[in-house]
Protein backbone atom coordinates (compact mmCIF):
# COMPACT_ATOMS: atom_id res chain seq x y z
CA UNK A 1 0.00 0.00 0.00
CA UNK A 2 2.77 2.43 0.96
CA UNK A 3 4.59 1.74 -2.30
CA UNK A 4 1.45 2.52 -4.34
CA UNK A 5 1.03 5.84 -2.54
CA UNK A 6 4.67 6.76 -3.23
CA UNK A 7 4.30 5.91 -6.93
CA UNK A 8 1.10 7.95 -7.13
CA UNK A 9 2.74 10.96 -5.43
CA UNK A 10 5.74 10.72 -7.75
CA UNK A 11 3.48 10.48 -10.79
CA UNK A 12 1.64 13.62 -9.61
CA UNK A 13 4.74 15.65 -8.66
CA UNK A 14 6.74 15.15 -11.85
CA UNK A 15 4.16 16.78 -14.18
CA UNK A 16 3.60 19.63 -11.70
CA UNK A 17 7.36 20.25 -11.55
CA UNK A 18 7.71 20.15 -15.35
CA UNK A 19 4.77 22.50 -15.89
CA UNK A 20 6.33 24.96 -13.41
CA UNK A 21 9.60 24.85 -15.34
CA UNK A 22 8.13 25.37 -18.81
CA UNK A 23 5.83 28.27 -17.93
CA UNK A 24 6.95 31.49 -19.57
CA UNK A 25 8.71 33.76 -17.05
CA UNK A 26 7.78 37.30 -18.09
CA UNK A 27 8.78 40.07 -15.72
CA UNK A 28 7.79 43.74 -15.27
CA UNK A 29 9.08 46.45 -12.93
CA UNK A 30 7.11 45.95 -9.72
CA UNK A 31 6.63 49.64 -8.83
CA UNK A 32 4.05 51.61 -10.79
CA UNK A 33 5.76 54.23 -12.97
CA UNK A 34 9.31 53.21 -11.99
CA UNK A 35 12.20 53.00 -14.42
CA UNK A 36 15.71 51.54 -14.04
CA UNK A 37 16.81 55.00 -12.85
CA UNK A 38 14.88 54.35 -9.61
CA UNK A 39 17.31 51.68 -8.35
CA UNK A 40 21.05 51.14 -8.15
CA UNK A 41 21.88 48.30 -10.58
CA UNK A 42 24.95 47.36 -8.51
CA UNK A 43 23.12 46.94 -5.19
CA UNK A 44 22.37 43.24 -5.78
CA UNK A 45 24.77 41.13 -3.71
CA UNK A 46 26.32 44.30 -2.29
CA UNK A 47 28.34 43.85 0.89
CA UNK A 48 28.53 44.77 3.74
CA UNK A 49 24.78 45.09 4.21
CA UNK A 50 23.37 45.29 7.74
CA UNK A 51 22.54 42.16 9.72
CA UNK A 52 22.10 39.99 6.61
CA UNK A 53 25.66 40.71 5.43
CA UNK A 54 24.69 40.82 1.75
CA UNK A 55 21.93 42.71 -0.07
CA UNK A 56 20.05 39.92 -1.85
CA UNK A 57 17.81 42.13 -3.98
CA UNK A 58 17.39 45.67 -5.21
CA UNK A 59 15.67 48.68 -3.63
CA UNK A 60 13.31 50.52 -5.96
CA UNK A 61 12.69 54.01 -4.59
CA UNK A 62 9.31 55.68 -4.98
CA UNK A 63 6.89 57.92 -3.12
CA UNK A 64 5.20 56.41 -0.09
CA UNK A 65 1.94 54.75 -1.17
CA UNK A 66 2.94 54.16 -4.81
CA UNK A 67 1.28 50.94 -6.04
CA UNK A 68 3.44 47.80 -6.00
CA UNK A 69 2.63 45.42 -8.85
CA UNK A 70 3.25 41.71 -9.19
CA UNK A 71 6.31 41.47 -11.43
CA UNK A 72 5.18 38.03 -12.64
CA UNK A 73 2.15 35.77 -12.72
CA UNK A 74 1.92 33.37 -9.82
CA UNK A 75 0.46 32.24 -6.54
CA UNK A 76 0.65 34.41 -3.42
CA UNK A 77 2.17 32.19 -0.74
CA UNK A 78 2.30 34.76 2.06
CA UNK A 79 1.15 38.30 2.75
CA UNK A 80 1.82 39.98 6.09
CA UNK A 81 4.56 40.91 8.58
CA UNK A 82 7.88 39.08 8.17
CA UNK A 83 10.89 40.10 10.28
CA UNK A 84 13.27 42.70 8.84
CA UNK A 85 11.15 42.94 5.69
CA UNK A 86 8.22 44.45 7.58
CA UNK A 87 5.07 44.02 5.52
CA UNK A 88 5.90 41.57 2.74
CA UNK A 89 4.36 39.54 -0.07
CA UNK A 90 5.84 36.26 -1.39
CA UNK A 91 4.67 35.17 -4.87
CA UNK A 92 5.59 31.78 -6.36
CA UNK A 93 6.09 32.32 -10.08
CA UNK A 94 7.22 30.29 -13.10
CA UNK A 95 10.48 28.33 -12.96
CA UNK A 96 9.80 27.73 -9.23
CA UNK A 97 10.98 31.23 -8.31
CA UNK A 98 9.83 33.14 -5.25
CA UNK A 99 9.35 36.87 -5.81
CA UNK A 100 9.79 38.78 -2.55
CA UNK A 101 8.33 42.27 -2.05
CA UNK A 102 9.34 43.93 1.24
CA UNK A 103 8.92 47.16 3.25
CA UNK A 104 5.35 47.63 1.99
CA UNK A 105 3.11 50.16 3.75
CA UNK A 106 0.34 47.58 3.25
CA UNK A 107 -0.59 44.67 1.02
CA UNK A 108 -3.77 44.17 -0.99
CA UNK A 109 -3.55 40.40 -1.56
CA UNK A 110 -3.96 37.36 0.62
CA UNK A 111 -2.30 33.96 0.67
CA UNK A 112 -3.25 31.42 -2.02
CA UNK A 113 -4.61 34.06 -4.40
CA UNK A 114 -3.53 33.83 -8.04
CA UNK A 115 -2.11 37.08 -9.41
CA UNK A 116 -1.37 38.09 -12.98
CA UNK A 117 1.60 40.09 -14.17
CA UNK A 118 1.10 43.76 -13.26
CA UNK A 119 -1.63 43.10 -10.67
CA UNK A 120 -1.58 45.46 -7.66
CA UNK A 121 -0.34 43.63 -4.55
CA UNK A 122 0.44 46.47 -2.13
CA UNK A 123 1.96 49.92 -1.72
CA UNK A 124 5.53 51.21 -1.28
CA UNK A 125 6.46 52.00 2.31
CA UNK A 126 9.18 51.91 4.95
CA UNK A 127 8.20 49.00 7.18
CA UNK A 128 10.55 46.58 8.95
CA UNK A 129 14.20 47.57 9.07
CA UNK A 130 13.47 50.36 6.54
CA UNK A 131 11.63 52.39 9.20
CA UNK A 132 12.90 55.96 9.13
CA UNK A 133 14.52 55.51 5.71
CA UNK A 134 13.23 56.78 2.34
CA UNK A 135 10.26 54.73 1.11
CA UNK A 136 11.19 51.94 -1.26
CA UNK A 137 10.37 48.41 -2.35
CA UNK A 138 12.98 45.77 -1.62
CA UNK A 139 12.54 43.27 -4.46
CA UNK A 140 14.29 39.90 -4.59
CA UNK A 141 13.93 36.76 -6.71
CA UNK A 142 14.80 33.47 -5.04
CA UNK A 143 15.08 30.17 -6.90
CA UNK A 144 13.78 27.05 -5.16
CA UNK A 145 16.03 25.03 -7.47
CA UNK A 146 19.78 25.56 -6.94
CA UNK A 147 21.54 27.19 -9.88
CA UNK A 148 25.18 26.23 -9.10
CA UNK A 149 26.64 28.27 -11.98
CA UNK A 150 25.55 31.42 -10.09
CA UNK A 151 27.70 30.62 -7.03
CA UNK A 152 30.73 32.86 -6.57
CA UNK A 153 33.67 33.36 -4.22
CA UNK A 154 32.09 36.55 -2.82
CA UNK A 155 30.76 36.82 0.72
CA UNK A 156 27.99 34.19 1.02
CA UNK A 157 28.78 33.33 -2.61
CA UNK A 158 27.63 29.71 -2.25
CA UNK A 159 24.18 31.08 -1.25
CA UNK A 160 23.98 33.12 -4.45
CA UNK A 161 22.98 29.98 -6.38
CA UNK A 162 19.49 30.49 -4.93
CA UNK A 163 19.10 34.13 -6.04
CA UNK A 164 18.45 35.76 -9.41
CA UNK A 165 19.66 39.33 -9.98
CA UNK A 166 16.40 41.37 -10.23
CA UNK A 167 18.17 44.14 -12.13
CA UNK A 168 19.06 41.72 -14.94
CA UNK A 169 15.56 40.15 -15.02
CA UNK A 170 13.79 43.51 -15.09
CA UNK A 171 16.02 44.91 -17.82
CA UNK A 172 15.42 41.76 -19.93
CA UNK A 173 11.67 42.38 -19.49
CA UNK A 174 12.09 45.96 -20.70
CA UNK A 175 14.02 44.94 -23.81
CA UNK A 176 11.41 42.36 -24.82
CA UNK A 177 8.50 44.83 -24.79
Amino acid sequence: MKRKVMKWLFALCVPVFIIGMILRDDCVIPVDGATPKDWNPQSFWYTPWGRSGVHKGIDIFAKNGTPVLSSTKGLVLYSGPYGMGGNVVWVLGPKWRLHYYAHLSDSSVSAFKLVHIGAPIGRVGSSGNAAGKPPHLHYAIRSLIPLPWLATTQVQGWYRMFFIDPNTRLRVGLSST
